[in-house]
């Protein structure tokens, strides 16, 4: 990412419009920000660019519903900055606030994807949002996997730059392409239709692979095992050569729950109406054997339905990883919070804020967002 400025380079932005996109996607529940790490992460830029006495505008998303908003979001900036809450989008009053906007402030608008033009990469909506602002600063690495409006469709109309979260994530990220060795990959999650590119070209570079979360279920499925009600893949993975390859770990014990409640069972025990949840302990004490003494280890994706409160396994895996000494990374919203939940994430290496932006990274090597960066600077 050479070609690409960096934002915390730049001392020349007083009296600058700055149109930020961050990563503001967080849990929030009656109002209330359930968790505040992907904040944490947005603070340097903009206590960066309000030093520098920038004008800021400040945008991202938030949820799944168009409907939610990031009003709870601003409350949280609020304590560390002076944020002026727009509620808004676009309008008349948002045009009027930018004008009043003085050095070192923050406005803030409402969730971008409020506005379908936003998810259909409108260029109409990234012209609006670039008419706003003399620069653009892309600091939202979570959301940079994503061809949107304000990913990629911003920085090919205004100059762009990259946030100090985003430039983290890049240097962090890159490193466990090529990892010191003994190295330990666990992948978790479900849609493994999705992640079988990225598991084919680890095997390159890690010395094992362990295949935990629903994932798990497309192998006892290709090995001819019951998985019963279980999330399986629309994959069929029969056949092939991964389910023989030695570097590759799954689950030897698993907690399923069914007509005989909640047991711990052998993969080949599971009966037609119980659903896979967990790992079990044994499968911990298997993956101890290669936490121990691992070099590097590269984590994405809970061992079990986390949502549904089946943490035992993520979090005896967190333990493992914080106690090994290695230099690891890790992402995925439920994986951080478990390991948060924990206390441990003083012990880690790096804690990515993107779970689909940090695999499709570890698989192509860039990302829409970096691309647009790149190809934006070559063509100012």
């Amino acid at each position: 990412m050479h070609t690409v400025k960096k934002i915390c380079d730049e001392t020349k932005l007083k009296g600058k419009y700055v149109l930020l996109r961050s990563s503001l996607n967080v849990p929030v529940k009656d109002g209330q920000v359930l968790n505040q790490f992907r904040i944490a992460r947005a603070i340097p830029t903009i206590q960066h660019l309000v030093d520098q006495g920038a004008r800021v505008i400040l945008i991202g998303h938030i949820g799944r519903n168009p409907e939610e908003s990031l009003k709870p979001v601003a409350d949280v900036l609020s304590e560390t900055f002076l944020v002026k809450w727009a509620g808004l989008l676009k309008g008349d009053v948002i045009d009027r606030m930018r004008l009043e906007l003085k050095d070192g402030e923050v406005l803030m608008l409402e969730n971008l994807r409020s506005d379908e033009r936003e998810t259909k990469n409108d260029e109409s909506l990234a012209e609006e949002l670039a008419a706003m602002a003399d620069v653009y600063v892309d600091d939202a690495f979570a959301a940079s996997h994503r061809e949107h409006a304000s990913v990629v469709g911003v920085p090919a109309i205004i100059p762009g730059y990259v946030g100090i979260n985003f430039y983290m994530e890049y240097e962090e990220l890159r490193r466990t392409l090529k990892p010191e060795h003994p190295s330990l990959f666990s992948l978790g999650g479900a849609k493994f239709e999705t992640k079988m590119p990225l598991v084919e070209k680890s095997l390159n570079s890690y010395d094992h692979i362990f295949i935990g979360g629903a994932l798990a279920n497309d192998f006892f499925k290709a090995k001819g095992l019951e998985v019963g009600k279980s999330l399986v893949s629309d994959i069929d993975l029969s056949g092939s050569d991964l389910l023989n390859n030695e570097k590759i770990i799954i689950p030897v014990d698993v907690v399923v729950d069914g007509p005989n409640g909640r047991r711990t069972i052998s993969p080949e025990e599971v009966t037609a109406e119980e659903i896979i949840f967990d790992a079990g302990p044994e499968t911990i004490k298997l993956l101890s054997l290669y936490t121990r003494g691992a070099k590097t280890i590269l984590w994405n994706g809970p061992l079990g339905n986390y949502e549904k409160g089946f943490a035992e396994g993520t979090e005896a895996l967190a333990k493992l990883v914080a106690e090994s000494g290695a230099y690891s990374v890790v992402g995925g919203g439920d994986t951080v919070a478990a390991i948060e939940s924990l206390g441990l994430s003083g012990e880690f290496g790096f804690m990515s804020t993107g779970g689909g932006a940090m695999l499709a990274f570890l698989e192509h090597g860039t990302l829409p967002a970096i691309d647009a960066l790149k190809k934006g600077v070559v063509e100012k």
